[in-house]
């Protein structure tokens, strides 16, 4: 996959921050909001950025390891919230209408039949991955194909219109992918020790934690710490993890901002990021999760989240908790009197 991502407007890189320290304020006085709005600008190649149509897509799988025990909840339930993403009834819909942000769930290798539903992508792989205590979790060609096809969805939206998507996901057992990933890709060098990285996911007690654990140290006996990004998506990934990937460097491509979730999203950042470094600049970090490994993740790309309120949720409920801030970002840009304009006396 040949991935072409756009450097930011560097050379803007003056003038935004000249536009952001006229506004009737002291310089920096909205924090983060004002490195933000920076960034933004860059990231759109523009003095006024905005944000249009702003969506948020969910991709969903099943992972054969998740019937070994590696999560506290039956695999089931991956099926069963698909459904309540389509009713309307899970948190992830609460706040994308409370934020009236799109909302699309992606099938990307769910084991059940849903037939043709709206607000349902059918980009379905196989029926779930295969059990990574046995075998690699996917071949090369499914692997290659749910990148491919999350490129695509992000390419349609940014068709549309879409310039700002959020990631979210939903999967028994994808956080122990994520561990796995997180593990093979930032490495023991960069604190990412399988024990410091695998955390307790849907609930597990301590028991259930230590099993976790075994179960993935069985997992590395048999397909080893492969620290290239495809090999280690083909071992050990989910395909909703694959295909997020996918999506991500689709969006980065059409200069989208993307908002990223929590910590099964941002294995898949990693992925991507190892894939195109120049992603990064587009990315926009929610929140810290509670997951232990998501601070590995984010110290690893030396990047800050917006918010830490102790989520571990997943569902891209993070990414939509924090746009509002990304728009105020865009607004107060946007929006705000200069001095000039407004008659006030600046700085002597």
């Amino acid at each position: 996959m040949q991935i072409d991502i756009p450097a930011p407007a560097h050379d803007l890189a003056a003038a935004l921050q000249q536009r952001i320290d006229a506004k009737t304020k002291p310089p920096g006085a909205l924090g983060r909001l004002e490195t933000l709005a920076l960034q933004i600008g860059l990231a759109q190649h523009t003095l006024a950025p905005e944000l249009r149509q702003p969506h948020i897509v969910v991709f969903a799988g099943d992972h054969g390891a998740a019937h070994a025990g590696v999560s506290a909840f039956p695999q089931d339930v991956t099926w069963q919230m698909v459904e309540n993403f389509l009713a309307g009834g899970a948190a992830i819909n609460v706040f994308s209408r409370q934020m009236e942000l799109g909302l699309t769930v992606v099938d990307a290798g769910v084991a059940h039949d849903f037939g043709r539903r709206a607000g349902l992508v059918d980009a379905k792989i196989a029926p779930g991955t295969a059990n990574y205590l046995e075998q690699p979790a996917m071949s090369a060609q499914q692997r290659d194909a749910a990148l491919e096809r999350g490129r695509g969805i992000a390419h349609a939206l940014a068709a549309n219109g879409c310039n700002c998507v959020g990631f979210g996901e939903m999967g028994i057992g994808n956080t122990a992918a994520a561990s796995l990933l997180t593990h093979c890709l930032v490495g023991e060098a960069g604190g990412a020790g399988l024990a410091t990285v695998t955390g307790r996911g849907t609930g597990l007690d301590d028991a259930g934690l230590a099993r976790k654990r075994a179960l993935l140290e069985r997992a590395l006996a048999r397909g080893g710490r492969p620290s290239d990004p495809l090999a280690a998506l083909a071992e050990y990934g989910g395909f909703e993890i694959a295909m997020m990937a996918g999506a991500m460097l689709g969006a980065a491509e059409r200069r989208m901002l993307l908002l990223i979730d929590g910590f099964i999203v941002t294995s898949a950042l990693l992925a991507a990021h190892a894939l195109a470094p120049a992603i990064l600049p587009y990315c926009v970090f929610a929140h810290r999760s509670q997951e232990p490994g998501h601070r590995v993740q984010l110290a690893h790309l030396g990047v800050e989240p917006l918010m830490e309120l102790d989520l571990h949720l997943g569902e891209g409920t993070g990414a939509a908790l924090a746009f509002p801030l990304v728009q105020a970002a865009v607004n107060f840009l946007a929006g705000m009197a200069s001095f000039e304009s407004a008659g006030v006396s600046g700085r002597r």
